[in-house]
């Protein structure tokens, strides 16, 4: 995904955030809906908004739900402050510029796209014979669903995380095999890149699920938690520990490897690109050394910047390994007792790394 298309999904997910199920404008516009007695609201009070506002009476009233289903019963559209805190005009009449083109057919949805598009505002239609509230965005269009189907496909969605965090863990477990025995090829690290990319774009759209769902979205947000638990945090730190190019920082390059559309993320040597290597075949079988920033963070207690100490000391993860308690002692910022925590923290995590290997 781009950084456009990523952006726009982010405003996307706000509004909806603005109109979930058990916030104050939502129950005004359920309330317009189960009326049917249709509604045009304009949220914001730019003044590109009220150039477009001829006539209908000006109100300055504290938004509440009850108000805004009154107010709608009149035929015009109502403007609401941007901070959803006011309502200011009620059964006004909008003039967009009628030669901005639309593909809406009834004169509410043909206006509010127009005003949407001339404004950049955020435009709700209420259909009074169809019964359904679509929100404009600009040039987008956004047709808010029943809670219910909603449920059903965020569910759906979650099925599919789950299967991906499976094939992601297996790809870890085999990456740190992979990385105590010194043996790790580009390869391997560019499919575990991919994996965790399409475990985190299948992640986005349950977030939008949430979104939409509000106040009804508590437990599919916890088991979003529950499955996403450090996968941001192993990225980067997988970045950190082979990338090569020095013109961009680890988070610069995880950004771009969010950039990439799906096709390109299904070729590896687009992610081996990124990191710095050369996109020629015989670049997957080369062999390269974690500079060892994953594995110790697994250590409890031993902060970032101790780990970059000795990242920068030992070079690689193998001579962090190997190295004595008093070698680790000579680090900066790092006494006698840290050494030890260190060193016992790292014999145990190869022990549950070998633990979780024989459960593969």
């Amino acid at each position: 995904m781009t950084g456009l298309g990523r952006k726009k999904d982010d405003e996307i997910i706000e509004v909806l955030r603005m109109m979930a199920p058990g916030t104050s404008l939502r129950e005004g516009l359920d309330n317009i809906l189960l009326a049917r007695t249709g509604a045009l609201i304009v949220i914001g009070d730019s003044e590109k908004v009220l150039s477009l506002v001829d006539g209908g009476f000006y109100i300055n009233k504290d938004y509440t739900p009850a108000h805004i289903y009154e107010l709608a019963k009149m035929d015009g559209a109502i403007i609401l402050s941007k901070d959803l805190k006011k309502i200011l005009y009620a059964n006004a009449l909008l003039v967009p510029d009628t030669s901005i083109p639309t593909a809406e057919t009834g004169t509410r949805h043909k206006t509010a796209d127009r005003v949407a598009k001339q404004t950049g505002e955020v435009v709700v239609s209420i259909s009074q014979r169809r019964n359904i509230i679509t929100i404009y965005m600009g040039s987008r269009k956004y047709i808010l669903r029943e809670t219910p189907v909603i449920l059903a496909e965020a569910n759906q969605a979650l099925q599919t995380l789950e299967k991906y965090k499976v094939a992601l863990v297996e790809a870890i477990n085999n990456l740190n095999i992979l990385e105590i025995e010194d043996i790790v090829t580009l390869d391997d690290v560019a499919f575990v890149l991919q994996r965790t990319e399409m475990l985190m774009r299948v992640a986005a759209e349950i977030e939008r699920y949430i979104s939409e769902l509000g106040s009804e979205g508590r437990l599919i947000s916890l088991q979003l938690d529950e499955l996403l638990t450090n996968v941001d945090a192993d990225e980067l730190f997988i970045i950190e520990d082979y990338a090569i190019r020095t013109d961009l920082r680890s988070d610069e390059i995880l950004e771009k490897l969010r950039q990439l559309s799906y096709d390109e993320l299904m070729n590896l040597v687009n992610i081996c690109s990124i990191l710095g290597y050369s996109p020629n075949a015989d670049a997957f079988e080369m062999v390269i050394s974690p500079r060892g920033y994953r594995l110790l963070s697994k250590i409890p207690r031993v902060p970032v910047n101790i780990i970059r100490n000795l990242v920068e000391k030992f070079s690689n993860l193998q001579g962090i390994l190997n190295a004595s308690i008093e070698e680790l002692d000579d680090v900066a910022g790092i006494g006698e007792v840290r050494a030890r925590i260190i060193w016992d923290g790292l014999r145990r995590v190869q022990e549950q790394i070998f633990l979780d290997s024989r459960k593969l």
